[in-house]
């Protein structure tokens, strides 16, 4: 199984995530840009998410609700800033219960060959304050919990994919 790098050296405002996906690299693009497939993934086990918005362009605005079990709901919004199909995607994202902490997100999708994918998502916060608050061991497991259920996602796709009657 796939391991999840989560690297956050102390003092810096950032964090880096790391995993790689048995998946090309078209199809892991689509999976972090398809609002359908966002909706299965996005999130930490056990919360159903809704994309309310998301027109993955220059420009393009995004939100999404999620909802977790005991009923409590959580929003986040952005804005994309580049949207390099298959390779990078580059947005805020601002979770709307802590309103002007804005994080800049780039996610780069490197080809492994042989159908693997390298996703590195390099989170940029505004103060390293900011970045600590989601260093909390309960962040960090959905973090991970988050890139899992990606893998999920991609797996699904390819198995659809390969039952498909050819054409």
């Amino acid at each position: 199984m796939a391991e999840t790098s989560l690297i956050a050296e102390p003092g810096k405002q950032e964090i880096i995530i790391t995993r790689e996906f048995d998946a090309p690299r078209d199809l892991v693009f689509k999976a972090c840009t398809d609002p359908e497939l966002v909706a299965q993934w996005w999130g930490p086990k056990g919360t159903t998410t809704t994309i309310e918005q998301m027109d993955a362009k220059p420009g393009g605005t995004w939100r999404v609700v999620q909802r977790d079990a005991g009923g409590n709901t959580f929003a986040m919004h952005g804005v994309f800033h580049d949207v390099t199909p298959p390779e990078r995607v580059v947005d805020t994202v601002e979770y709307e219960g802590m309103p002007g902490h804005v994080v800049l997100e780039t996610e780069t999708l490197e080809d492994l060959g042989g159908g693997r994918t390298r996703m590195t998502d390099h989170l940029v916060f505004q103060s390293v304050e900011d970045r600590d608050a989601m260093l909390q061991p309960d962040m960090k497991e959905e973090m991970v919990s988050t890139t899992e259920l990606l893998a999920e996602v991609l797996q699904r796709q390819i198995s659809q994919k390969q039952a498909a009657p050819a054409r």
